[in-house]
């Protein structure tokens, strides 16, 4: 059986043999690969020509979606990618991470562009900035897709989940990719892929498959495209100073293996849960996909005081790891991913124990199921102990990528510290404690060599994700020996795969670029009154301006009454002195609340009811006898998806200004209402 390989809307088993697959349980032969014969420069054309095309033809809704779908899609035909996970290595539990974490990435992502992005192609960053004297000039930043493919070289870990989080937030930016797993483990993605292309969800072009050797795809590769890389930080660097990422400044996110760490707190004594969580935790990281996971805990930071009672706890906890065959239930660790990482495990192993104390390794393991310890990738857990880890110099340097960790003692506080951040990057931390000042003390002092930091106690244990779970909506990724890089993170990850770009003009223009109404752009007056319009027949610029109130004592006096709100500033005359006001002055939300009698329309019609309201600011004190009037302006229109069981409606956001009888803006706010469409 040879791997198939997706590239220009065809599948290619590629020419000859490069690589021969087998299961790491029991060394069967699973699959060859082969890219032989294909033809790189055409691939990368093709997505950015035919994908790219397809994608920015869709806006981050529509995008959003398709990856909704997708995941739909993918979950359906999950028991079949556990069937294949399994000759990975990977128990029922790793899988899921893998598989279903994977697949959550697509719902998550699809979740933040259908809420958080616009129904449009063009995402507009942050409020505008006033360049001129009169407003008449501005300016604002903008985001577009790449013109442009994301090259995607994976690890052999988790190649379902590696694939996900990194196509759905470069999908939901407008931007297609070509994905080359590491071959390994490369026949479970290729599984996953032919779903994705066979469900007809993306359009033709957002997404190739290469399955064996790309070395020759970074030659073809220009300043519209973004490479991400997961993996050894050697290959990582060697990928990174390629001439056409250098020449071309091409982005090139790195996330590569890193020494990360847990900390447990001096208050974590034996008998606390805090105690118990610890333990578990590390058990766990070392443990779950064999202890092959970038975020996994290599190396433990203990106080000094309880080095004994840790390792004998931890000791216990791995004599009853069930290791072997993942199908069988009573497993709770299975195999490395191929012989050849078992060979570099072992070898890191011998490194780190020139300088360490073996604490655990079972030198003589039973394997449950039809697991072969001769053809498979099996090994047994190892902890370790530096004694003297601040002049270990191998532990903060050395990584075994397996079921390895090491125990290192601290003293005090700031050398707890010291000994998380000579790891030189990592992609995340944990600290277990009930302490929040201790908590507090070491996050100050090391969250700089961290990508993220997990706190773990008594109070969030039953619903906390652990720690070498990356999350969709959080930044993955570190400093230093992690790479330097950063991906997901909710719509900061979209980012990655977008340009930034300054635009600066007349308000109106700006407004017709970004479709948000920016100070100073031209109102039309509209023809009747705004609430009269259904959600299609609203314009950005459409503007009401209002007949005028004058504010009376009667008003400040009952609006207190109701409101219960006795200022002094409301309702005495005689306390002005070295204060902000001159006489007795209208609460600003009667203001607020006298502008909105004004502006709505009292009749049953679009408007379903109000939403919100953002941005409020009082600018002028409005004193008894002062006269409002309103210029209400639709600001912003944001699609909502049509629900079977609800009226179909969208948001619409009103820039309110409140002006006196002098003409000057003395109120400012946004409200958003519920608007019916057709």
């Amino acid at each position: 059986m040879k791997l198939m390989n997706y590239c220009l809307g065809e599948w290619n088993e590629g020419k000859n043999v490069q690589k021969e697959l087998f299961n790491s349980v029991n060394g069967e032969f699973i699959a060859s690969a082969s890219t032989e014969g294909l033809n790189f420069e055409e691939i990368l054309n093709y997505a950015r020509t035919v994908g790219g095309t397809n994608l920015r033809k869709m806006t981050f809704h529509e995008r959003g979606r398709a990856l909704k779908a997708l995941a739909f899609h993918l979950l359906s035909k999950k028991d079949q990618f556990y069937a294949i996970s399994f000759q990975t290595g990977a128990t029922k539990v790793d899988s899921w991470i893998d598989i279903e974490g994977g697949i959550g990435n697509l719902f998550a992502m699809s979740s933040k562009a259908r809420r958080e992005m616009p129904d449009d192609y063009i995402y507009t960053d942050g409020k505008a900035e006033i360049l001129s004297k009169e407003g008449s000039f501005i300016g604002h930043h903008i985001y577009t897709p790449k013109k442009g493919v994301a090259v995607h070289i994976n690890a052999y870990n988790f190649p379902v989940w590696g694939m996900l989080e990194k196509i759905a937030v470069n999908l939901v930016a407008g931007v297609p990719s070509v994905v080359k797993p590491a071959t390994i483990t490369s026949y479970l993605t290729e599984a996953v892929v032919k779903e994705i292309i066979a469900s007809g969800i993306l359009p033709e072009g957002s997404l190739q498959l290469v399955c064996g050797s790309a070395r020759e795809i970074l030659d073809f590769t220009n300043s519209q495209d973004v490479i991400t890389f997961t993996g050894s930080a050697s290959t990582g660097r060697m990928l990174k100073s390629h001439k056409n990422i250098l020449e071309y400044s091409i982005p090139f996110n790195m996330e590569a293996d890193s020494l990360n760490c847990s900390i447990l707190g001096e208050d974590a004594v034996p008998g606390t849960e805090e105690f118990d969580l610890f333990i578990k935790e590390v058990s766990k990281e070392m443990t779950v996909k064999a202890g092959q996971k970038c975020t996994a805990i290599r190396r433990a930071i203990i106080p000094e005081n309880l080095i004994e009672d840790v390792s004998k706890a931890l000791t216990a906890r791995l004599e009853k790891v069930v290791i072997g065959d993942p199908r069988e239930k009573e497993v709770r660790m299975g195999a490395l991913a191929s012989r050849e990482q078992l060979e570099e495990v072992q070898g890191k192993i011998e490194e780190l124990k020139a300088s360490t104390e073996l604490l655990y390794h079972n030198t003589d393991l039973k394997l449950a199921g039809a697991a072969s310890l001769e053809k498979g990738a099996f090994i047994s857990p190892t902890l370790l102990l530096a004694k003297d880890p601040m002049n270990t110099p191998d532990v903060h340097s050395v990584e075994a990528f397996g079921p390895v960790s090491t125990l290192l003692p601290y003293k005090t506080v700031e050398e707890a510290a010291r000994l998380a951040n000579m790891g030189e990057g990592s992609l995340v931390g944990s600290i277990v404690s009930y302490d929040s000042k201790f908590i507090s003390k070491v996050t100050s002092e090391i969250a700089s060599h961290h990508g993220r930091l997990y706190f773990l106690d008594r109070e969030c244990a039953k619903e906390a994700t652990g720690h070498g779970s990356p999350l969709p909506q959080l930044v993955h990724g570190g400093p230093g020996r992690a790479g330097g890089g950063e991906e997901m993170g909710g719509v900061r990850g979209v980012f990655h795969y977008m340009q930034r770009t300054a635009v600066q003009g007349h308000p109106s223009v700006i407004t017709d670029i970004t479709h948000i109404y920016q100070p100073g752009a031209k109102k039309v007056e509209s023809e009747h009154h705004p609430f009269r319009y259904h959600f299609e027949d609203l314009f950005i610029g459409q503007t009401l301006t209002t007949h005028r109130r004058t504010i009376t004592e009667a008003d400040v006096v009952n609006f207190a009454n109701v409101s219960w709100d006795h200022f002094y500033a409301h309702t005495d005359d005689t306390s002005f002195e070295n204060t902000l006001f001159e006489k007795r002055v209208a609460h600003g939300y009667f203001i607020i609340s006298a502008a909105a009698g004004l502006f709505v329309h009292p009749a049953k019609g679009p408007v379903l009811a109000n939403y919100g309201l953002d941005e409020l600011r009082f600018t002028k004190p409005m004193y008894v006898g002062s006269t409002i009037y309103v210029k209400l302006t639709c600001k912003e229109k944001i699609v909502q998806e049509d629900r079977e069981d609800e009226v179909p409606r969208g948001i619409v956001k009103w820039n309110v200004e409140v002006y006196d009888e002098t003409h000057e803006l003395s109120a400012l706010a946004t409200i958003l209402t519920m608007v019916a469409k057709k």
